[in-house]
């Protein structure tokens, strides 16, 4: 039985070295990524046990995905399909102005098809979290019935739900997403949210610490994290909200930094710290992983402890 159980798409993702074209490239570095199994493998690196679940291709590439989530450790248990093709998504990086440009090439994938009923739904229900984000319900109509579904029953089976909001304006309109998330809401004891996405698809208006509180009194969650990016995070918990500044760090990648603040807060929640901790832990590992290349955190729990003890670091805002 694992701490953690996540369920969503991860995909391959494609980069040209940093600066140049996907037009005129000639070569691609190659990671797997995705929130679900980013998170997953965050939340192990800081002690939870986590299990993966998703709906893949059986092709060569559907292979590499899963074997590259469990050379990281993470227990994977997913259904294998003969329709539907692996998502991949392609990363060009420059400066400004041009900045990062992502493109998705995610259409009639197999996850799209995914029913709750194709998995073991007891994994989910004897799980102390299960993890999934608005990502998902974005990637089809089934999507949204399943993601609906699974959280239900982990609330029946006693299990904590966590969810990230995650807005992709390329995968749905703000009107869409509030309209299909906003129903899941009433599933969710942990809500993490970007300050950004509470304002443009909620309609929310405020500052962080103001948004938290709105979020936590209007809907029935247990605790709400407001991302707040290079300005770290605000958590509010039992009608308390928390400040959580962001640690100094020297950016390489800053993919799948959410995700690993994310997988950290959840993990160091399951070994019985509080909010304020919890954060400082999720902070300190979003830093670190902004200084690794990819999409997963690489990284030791060892590690986040030295940055967690010389609390000096921390951005002052």
């Amino acid at each position: 039985m694992s701490d953690i159980v996540t369920f969503g798409e991860t995909m391959l993702r494609l980069s040209p070295p940093d600066g140049e074209r996907l037009e005129s490239a000639t070569e691609f570095e190659v990671h797997a990524g995705g929130a679900e199994s980013n998170v997953a493998i965050a939340a192990d690196r800081l002690g939870a046990t986590a299990t993966w679940l998703s709906k893949v291709p059986e092709t060569p590439l559907g292979r590499r995905v899963v074997g590259e989530i469990r050379r990281h450790g993470i227990e994977t248990d997913v259904v294998w399909s003969h329709r539907g093709r692996q998502g991949t998504y392609y990363l060009e990086q420059a400066g400004d102005p041009r900045g990062t440009n992502v493109i998705y090439d995610r259409e009639n994938t197999a996850i799209s098809t995914a029913e709750a009923r194709e998995f073991d739904i007891e994994q989910i229900q004897n799980a102390r979290v299960f993890f999934t984000t608005g990502i998902t319900p974005a990637l089809s109509s089934t999507l949204r019935e399943t993601t609906a579904n699974m959280l239900k029953a982990a609330r029946q089976g006693g299990t904590t739900t966590a969810f990230d909001f995650n807005y992709r304006n390329k995968l749905w309109s703000p009107d869409e997403a509030r309209e299909t998330l906003t129903r899941l809401f009433p599933g969710i004891d942990v809500l993490v949210i970007a300050a950004r996405d509470a304002r443009t698809v909620l309609g929310f208006e405020g500052d962080p610490r103001q948004l938290a509180h709105k979020l936590g009194s209007q809907y029935d969650f247990t605790t709400v994290i407001v991302t707040r990016g290079s300005e770290g995070a605000i958590g509010w918990h039992d009608s308390v909200v928390h400040d959580q500044e962001a640690y100094e760090t020297d950016t390489v990648s800053p993919i799948g930094t959410g995700d690993a603040f994310t997988g950290a807060f959840i993990a160091r929640r399951l070994h019985g710290e509080d909010v304020p901790t919890a954060l400082e832990y999720a902070a300190a590992t979003a830093a670190i992983k902004r200084t690794i290349p990819g999409d997963v955190a690489l990284l030791s729990k060892d590690e986040v402890d030295a940055v967690v003890k010389d609390g000096g670091t921390a951005l002052s805002r």
